[in-house]
């Protein structure tokens, strides 16, 4: 079934694509260079390992790229079905959050540049450097509290959509409602309750997998929406 007759398909593996890219910025990097309360650790990794951190800020402009990419496939997939939903899901998940990982490009650019300690920093001493490579580095990480914001809103147009379609199971739509309110939770508490987020990341874990869970179906069994389907009879 080709991609013309099986636009859920397209619209999964371009999904697919930003889950696979996402660990290595949001997971592995912040594992393997930063070090929690210690500047000086966190900015002498960065310059020990600039490639592995580069890759880290390609990712990220990667994932921005997908991101459109991946609205407009779930636009034509959802467009006959609500078509303000569909907009909704493009500009929420699409749109606003691709801009914020431009500029959490941009943060980590400044992270890496001070960590590399160029000469036009000299007149900052060495934990003057590090506390800036921190503040970088913590910045990126606020931006990414802030964007959990989009993470969970457009999940509800598009868990209305998916639940509205037809030719989507309900209960994917309606995990997908519930993915969204972890979200905005998980964002909340960044802002309000940081020291508690991590705990608050654990218990919602299953509410998380709604997102999986559409993706591998997309991937497996695709989705048609009904005047493709007729145009094909």
């Amino acid at each position: 079934m080709n991609a013309v007759r099986n636009p859920g398909r397209v619209a999964g593996l371009w999904y697919l694509l930003l889950v696979l890219g996402g660990p290595l910025r949001l997971i592995y990097i912040p594992n393997k260079l930063f070090v929690h309360g210690d500047a000086a650790a966190t900015a002498a990794n960065i310059a020990a390992h600039p490639l592995l951190f580069r890759f880290g800020m390609a990712s990220d402009l990667l994932g921005a790229v997908v991101l459109i990419f991946l609205v407009l496939a779930f636009y034509r997939l959802f467009k006959g079905v609500d078509q303000q939903l569909a907009v909704l899901l493009v500009i929420s998940g699409g749109i606003m959050p691709a801009l914020i990982n431009f500029v959490n490009v941009v943060t980590d650019a400044g992270a890496l540049m001070v960590a590399e300690g160029p000469d036009f920093l000299s007149t900052f001493d060495k934990p003057q450097r590090d506390a800036l490579v921190m503040l970088f580095v913590r910045l990126h990480h606020h931006q990414i509290v802030a964007a959990e914001i989009l993470w969970g809103l457009w999940l509800f147009p598009m868990g209305a959509l998916a639940y509205k379609s037809g030719f989507l199971p309900r209960f994917i739509g309606v995990w997908l409602i519930v993915n969204g309110v972890a979200y905005l939770v998980l964002s909340l508490t960044g802002l309000f309750f940081p020291e508690y987020q991590d705990k608050v990341f654990l218990y919602s874990q299953p509410a998380l997998f709604g997102e999986l869970a559409i993706m591998l179906w997309l991937v497996i069994k695709g989705a048609r929406p009904p005047e493709l389907v007729t145009a094909r009879l």
